[in-house]
């Protein structure tokens, strides 16, 4: 069966070019907000997972879920810290952190409403833990004081964040000593000061969390059996990429499933432009339509040739969508996480799996559009398109 030429296809679009314009246009708006929602999803997901570290291990009270709902005693942070597989550093003492986590109320430095912010009481131990963090600006907190540290995201989005400012929560005023930069991780939304502190000024008795290195990434299976069967502790062990993976879960499947929603409504008004689009192209060429079957071409032809137009017409409004949706990387947004009730900034992130679904998407669209006109147009008989033209 003869084929009609792939130029032929374009060279139709392209004589219409004021309605390929407008049909190009409405898909390519459909699928910007498909792919910017994937790309919001996308970019939540990958700043909590890379908080993690995979050789580091994050210790909670059992069935807390999150850091702000966990308790782990002193004496259950001790036992916790004197097992066996947990990396030392250069001095040989143990890469462990017992950090207190809380909530705290601070208004926008832009339009003063109100968000919460996570606060971290950490140790020396917490900034070797979390190689991604460095200070950027001013210095580390010093132990035993009230000094803070903001990360770069709190310090531009809150009052009183930036260097030199001064917070008060929990009693106190908390000098701001330094700005630390977490490669774009959750710990750039949040504020970190010296754990026993931290303890003091919210009236704690207990760490919500142990974090360590494994010194051995095979251990980790039988450290926490031991772990979650010491009746002692009642804790759940979890490897930290893991944990803020977790984390993501809720936000993440949220904002897809309502953009999804979103974008399938709004591709009902794109397909049956597309439609309408296709019908009067197939209106305004019977002529041409009876002429390519007298030339020999069979109805399969002409219905891969019209279906090809509704194709190549998705096909350019998916690539125009989805670069204006590129666009969107160079955007820094912030929303509370369902997991934490934290604000927690991130980045849009277009991944390679995210172009081939929008295209996919796009494509999805010209042929239900398409295929209806199509057909009509393959099922027409020669003698009506010749008598009609």
């Amino acid at each position: 069966m003869k084929a009609v030429p792939i130029s032929y296809i374009a060279r139709n679009l392209w004589m219409r070019r004021v309605t390929t314009l407008l049909t190009a246009g409405g898909m390519a708006l459909v699928v910007y907000v498909f792919a910017t929602v994937l790309m919001m999803s996308e970019g939540i997901r990958a700043t909590l997972v890379a908080t993690g570290q995979p050789d580091n291990v994050i210790v909670l009270r059992k069935g807390a879920g999150a850091e702000i709902n966990s308790g782990i005693s002193r004496l259950q942070a001790a036992i916790i810290e004197s097992q066996d597989g947990i990396a030392t550093d250069a001095q040989g003492r143990a890469l462990v952190t017992k950090e207190p986590v809380v909530l705290n109320n601070l208004p926008k430095r832009n339009s003063g409403k109100p968000a919460n912010v996570t606060v971290r009481g950490t140790t020396p131990q917490g900034l070797e833990l979390r190689p991604q963090v460095r200070i950027v600006e001013g210095r580390m907190f010093r132990p035993g004081t009230s000094e803070i540290v903001t990360g770069r995201a709190v310090a531009s989005g809150f009052r009183n964040a930036g260097l030199g400012e001064t917070l008060r929560f929990a009693g106190r005023e908390w000098v701001v000593v330094g700005v630390f930069d977490a490669g774009r991780t959750g710990f750039d939304s949040e504020i970190w000061g010296d754990a026993e502190q931290m303890m003091q000024a919210f009236r704690r008795n207990a760490f919500s969390s142990v974090v360590f290195r494994l010194s051995d990434l095979q251990r980790f299976d039988a450290l926490k059996k031991l772990l979650e069967e010491e009746p002692r502790l009642q804790v759940e062990m979890k490897r930290e990429d893991a944990f803020y993976a977790e984390q993501s879960q809720a936000l993440a499947t949220f904002i897809s499933i309502l953009g999804l929603t979103l974008s399938i409504i709004f591709s009902i008004g794109a397909v049956v432009g597309a439609m309408i689009t296709m019908f009067a192209s197939v209106a305004s060429r019977v002529g041409e339509i009876g002429t390519l079957r007298a030339l020999g071409f069979r109805r399969g032809a002409v219905l891969a040739a019209f279906l090809g137009e509704a194709l190549l017409l998705a096909l350019v409004g998916g690539v125009v969508g989805l670069a204006g949706a590129s666009l969107m990387q160079a955007v820094s947004l912030s929303t509370t996480n369902f997991q934490t009730f934290s604000e927690i900034a991130f980045q849009f992130k277009l991944t390679p799996a995210i172009v081939v679904q929008t295209l996919l998407f796009s494509l999805a669209m010209g042929f239900v559009g398409g295929f209806v006109p199509a057909w009509r147009a393959a099922r027409m008989k020669i003698v009506d398109c010749l008598r009609a033209a």
